[in-house]
């Protein structure tokens, strides 16, 4: 059985390329991973996701464990055979969600519990039962349990959280077990405090993980402190194993990421978007609602190879946007997530060749330019 494994290829500046290995398949890094909330990527078949060059998706554990719950997916063959789909999948430990909810939670050293948003029952989240839920899915990288304060918060409030998460880190690696092939990621907090990140990724690094994540940002702080944080908080997270940065972002944000090390991303941005009439292209975003598009024949993005772009004008997004077809969202779905794996794609390649930095001022120069003039 191949045990879970990351080698790094290659290095440019902080930039890193490589390959996490699981027994379901190879992850191509740095890695962005579509978000299947509820045991699907919303508009799109799994082997449309597939097609788009994902080589991992992510699965909420909060989600799942509500609705259909994590005992009836484990009856049901576990969640890869549930959604039919037969790469790796990483599940988030419910610590975010529930950091959403703070008006139905009670938090305590044991866990959370609170109120379901769907129905109102109660339910308790705790490192064990997170560890138990993740174990019923069968995802093949598992997240620690973890509480994650909204930003801006006080220095103090942060301390406690992060503290309080590095205790429920090493409840979650004691409840995870020994399960080859499978992985546990701990996760870094400590908000925007440099010394805070410091002594939680040495309270992560000596409990010992197959991957670390970089948490709580994204959560209100802005790009320039997120930025500020990235500049050293990768660099305090063990080389010789891969970097998530949860809950990220716009193709700015990952570009950035990316340059500071990081290896791994997630975000329901681009799948979001694309149902709400959103592309991101190469040349910044377009909003196939406004009128301007009504009668244009020409694509979205004339150097993409996605159907959306490949097989439609811009006239018919736009009209089947206008009104509320299905196939709206599955079209800019498809071309948001296409995009983001040729961002990913386009970085590996630079990183391995040595010229990330060529690469990334032609992303911003096209970006910059803007959309194509209306005809």
């Amino acid at each position: 059985m191949t045990r879970f494994s990351f080698s790094l290829n290659a290095t440019d500046g902080k930039a890193r390329t490589g390959v996490i290995s699981t027994p379901r398949g190879e992850i191509r890094t740095p890695a962005f991973m579509p978000v299947g909330t509820a045991a699907t990527v919303k508009a799109m078949m799994p082997e449309s996701v597939a097609a788009t060059g994902a080589d991992i998706l992510l699965g909420n554990t909060y989600h799942l464990m509500l609705r259909p719950t994590a005992e009836r997916i484990d009856a049901q063959g576990g969640l890869h055979r549930f959604m039919n789909w037969d790469k790796p999948i990483l599940t988030d430990s419910g610590g975010f969600q529930v950091m959403s909810l703070a008006s139905l939670r009670k938090l305590t050293e044991d866990g959370v519990t609170f109120k379901s948003h769907i129905d109102g029952s109660k339910h308790m989240l705790s490192p064990e039962r997170s560890m138990e839920i993740q174990r019923l899915l069968g995802s093949d990288i598992v997240m620690c349990f973890d509480e994650c304060p909204a930003l801006p918060a006080d220095r103090r409030r942060i301390e406690e959280s992060m503290r309080l998460s590095m205790r429920w880190a090493q409840r979650s690696r004691d409840a995870f077990g020994d399960r080859p092939g499978y992985a546990l990621f701990g996760i870094q907090q400590g908000g925007l405090e440099e010394d805070l990140r410091a002594e939680s990724a040495a309270e992560l690094t000596k409990i010992g993980f197959e991957g670390y994540a970089i948490g709580g940002l994204a959560v209100g702080e802005g790009q320039e402190a997120m930025f500020g944080c990235l500049d050293y908080a990768p660099d305090q997270l063990p080389q010789d194993k891969p970097r998530y940065l949860m809950g990220v972002g716009k193709p700015d944000d990952i570009v950035g990421a990316v340059k500071r090390g990081v290896d791994m991303m997630d975000c329901v941005l681009p799948s979001r978007s694309g149902r709400t009439g959103q592309a991101f292209t190469r040349h910044g975003v377009v909003n196939i609602k406004n009128a301007r598009h009504a009668d244009d024949p020409r694509p979205l993005d004339e150097d993409c190879t996605c159907p959306a772009c490949r097989n439609y004008s811009r006239a018919y997004l736009h009209h089947v946007y206008r009104a509320q077809e299905m196939i709206s969202g599955m079209l800019l779905t498809w071309h948001n997530l296409h995009y983001y794996q040729e961002i990913m794609a386009g970085m590996r390649g630079a990183i391995a060749e040595g010229r990330f930095d060529a690469w990334e001022a032609e992303f911003h120069a096209g970006r910059a330019e803007g959309d194509i003039p209306p005809l």
